[in-house]
């Protein structure tokens, strides 16, 4: 009733609040920074192990792949005379080793034809917003030459390995032959565009070009941040940013060969150089963090996902070292992370042929000491990882699902499973068609419209899909139903 002035202001001054009345809300607050602050340790555990997964794939094609070429030939070359053992002259992995070496050979001899000097003349000659729309437009393709070069591939080696008693229903394995080989020659000449593109924006004189490309990383974190994520699809992005990652250090090494080649391999050049790379590699860091962390806060996804992932990604590996293993490691990264390693493979050697010259005793006992280097990095690098996966895989509870039997007849039970169920009110739900999976929170309860009662009728609707079904390009939306 006595309003005045002078109450008012020390009423202002002297008024109180508690914070712990609203004890829930502030502690979910302060568990979104603690979160936000584990995610760029527990992102770059997941960034390392996926690097290492690529590594050994990529590794794979320079070591490992030319052995086992040169075993099938020889089972074919003393095939006369050891007789016919069995009612296969290779065995399926042999039949895809030979494919594989045979693609990379014709798209090598290819690729000499291609000038690299006067693409990065030609491609220097344009204007920086020409070549910054270029580089983007490289971006796309890549991904969509990715998106499909998987299932090319994975054609020709059904359509190869197909048992003969089954129907013809393909068009031949000559034409998915010519089709692989020009799938990896054309995502080869695109890689070697986008690896000349950085090579000129590293050499420009004001290095806004380069400053431009950079910038455009930070562009993915509008696109990204504030759309709806779930686990699953979180799983596919981090799966993306492992695959870009790796592809960016190895068009960075190619650029670093292409231009110590130009200086004559003065070591002094490579300190030019190096504040480049370094700026390069903590963009590509830097907007990676910040995604991830904004993501993980605006969805409400807990820091732990990441071990998940890994424990994903280790439970491939794993299971690709088992004897009734159903594809190659190699295959399966590239389904995952959309990661093909025979057009960067096949760059790279191109690059090096072309850049280091061998003359000599001298230069082939130097190339043949390379190469059991390369061997031994790869069976040290793959007996860590082997090692580390079974521990990721150990502590997820995964060891059962390495004796399932093969999609195909699981997938045959499953089918049957439905039709003995449609008929039924209700739909079972065991433990294991929940783990690693994204729940909603809307979809737990689904109310029967006509009798209006809770759980007597669940509506028709597709499974959540497992961490370890998904692939990098399962879904091209922002939500896994």
């Amino acid at each position: 009733t006595n309003l005045s002035l002078v109450r008012f202001i020390t009423a202002e001054l002297t008024r109180g609040y508690f914070l712990e009345h609203n004890e829930a809300k502030y502690t979910e607050r302060r568990e979104r920074v603690y979160t936000c602050l584990r995610i760029p340790k527990e992102l770059e555990k997941l960034m390392t192990f996926g690097f290492f997964l690529c590594l050994d794939a990529f590794l794979y094609v320079f070591t490992l792949l030319p052995l086992r070429v040169i075993l099938a030939l020889l089972r074919l070359i003393t095939l006369p005379c050891c007789g016919l053992s069995g009612s296969r002259l290779l065995q399926p992995a042999q039949v895809c080793d030979v494919l594989k070496g045979f693609i990379m050979v014709l798209c090598y001899s290819m690729m000499s034809y291609v000038d690299y000097s006067m693409m990065y003349h030609l491609i220097r000659g344009q204007s920086v917003i020409k070549l910054y729309i270029i580089y983007n437009m490289l971006e796309v393709a890549d991904r969509l030459f990715s998106s499909f070069g998987q299932d090319i591939l994975d054609a020709l080696y059904w359509t190869a390995t197909e048992p003969k008693e089954k129907k013809r229903a393909h068009i031949g394995v000559i034409p998915h032959f010519l089709m692989a080989v020009l799938y990896v020659f054309l995502h080869a000449i695109l890689i070697m565009v986008q690896a000349t593109t950085l090579n000129v924006a590293f050499n420009s004189h004001n290095k806004s070009l380069l400053t431009i490309m950079m910038s455009n990383n930070f562009v993915e974190i509008k696109g990204s941040v504030f759309k709806k994520f779930e686990k699953n699809n979180l799983f596919q992005m981090s799966n993306s940013d492992i695959k870009e990652r790796f592809t960016n250090y190895i068009l960075l090494l190619i650029v670093c060969l292409r231009n110590m080649e130009q200086f004559s391999w003065n070591p002094d050049h490579l300190w030019v150089l190096f504040p480049d790379v370094v700026m390069v590699i903590a963009s590509e860091v830097a907007v990676d963090v910040v995604k991830h962390a904004f993501i993980t806060k605006f969805n409400d996804i807990s820091a732990d996902v990441y071990g998940e992932y890994r424990a994903s990604l280790a439970f491939d590996l794993v299971s690709s070292r088992q004897k009734n293993a159903y594809t190659d490691y190699s295959d399966s990264v590239s389904r995952r992370m959309g990661f093909i390693p025979l057009p960067l493979a096949l760059l790279l050697i191109r690059v090096v042929t072309s850049s280091v010259k061998i003359q000599g005793s001298l230069s082939f006992m130097c190339v043949l000491l390379f190469y059991l280097g390369m061997i031994t990095l790869k069976v040290l690098n793959s007996i860590v990882l082997l090692g580390t996966s079974c521990v990721f895989v150990k502590e997820a509870n995964m060891e059962e699902k390495l004796f399932d039997p093969p999609p195909s007849a699981v997938s045959s039970r499953q089918s049957k499973k439905k039709l003995m169920e449609s008929s039924a009110p209700t739909l079972p739900k065991s433990d294991s068609d929940t783990f690693l999976t994204t729940p909603d929170g809307d979809d737990d309860k689904i109310i029967n419209a006509n009798t209006g009662l809770e759980g007597d009728g669940l509506e028709h609707r597709t499974p959540k899909k497992d961490l370890l079904e998904i692939d990098r390009f399962t879904i091209c939306g922002n939500r896994i139903d």
